[in-house]
């Protein structure tokens, strides 16, 4: 065997893992940013721990296809990036979406999450929700709002009767 097929087999295999091993995968066209621009948006998703790749899209689609991911295929067209999410199933479609709004040229293409093919709509619908951080906080804080009004409601019970007295 060549040393070019063993190079593209090792890759082939490290795909097939970032793919298996991904919550959500988000395809995009980045075609037209600038160096600083795929700069910032690269920061942007490393720091919500979203890692961000540009593969061959032949590779990707033989990963794919091993993994029986056949409906994201026909998206491997042009210039890809992909962006993998292991944690945050938002995050990479939330990320990637809100650099689209002020940056045209990056164009979101279609998604796979746990398992099911979004086109962009749904990509772009997934991305309208918020964090887990957020969801938890707003939960939290809805918990802790009718506590709270108990509490201020006894202390104003408490007090009302030691002024009675």
């Amino acid at each position: 065997m060549n040393k070019n097929r063993q190079i593209k087999e090792a890759k082939v295999a490290e795909i097939r893992e970032k793919l298996e091993k991904a919550q959500a995968v988000i395809l995009a066209d980045y075609q037209g940013l600038t160096v600083e621009q795929d700069t910032q948006l690269r920061k942007n998703l490393r720091e919500a721990g979203v890692e961000y790749k540009v593969y061959k899209n032949s590779l990707v689609t033989l990963a794919a296809k091993e993994l029986g991911m056949d409906g994201i295929v026909e998206y491997l067209e042009g210039p890809v990036s992909i962006a993998l999410g292991y944690e945050d199933v938002t995050a990479p479609a939330r990320i990637l979406n809100d650099f689209a709004k002020d940056h045209k040229k990056l164009e979101l293409k279609a998604g796979i999450v746990q398992g099911e093919v979004y086109d962009a709509d749904k990509v772009k619908q997934l991305a309208s929700i918020p964090s887990k951080e957020v969801l938890i906080a707003k939960l939290l804080g809805s918990i802790k709002s009718p506590v709270s009004n108990l509490a201020y409601l006894l202390n104003a019970i408490k007090e009302q009767k030691e002024s009675a007295e």
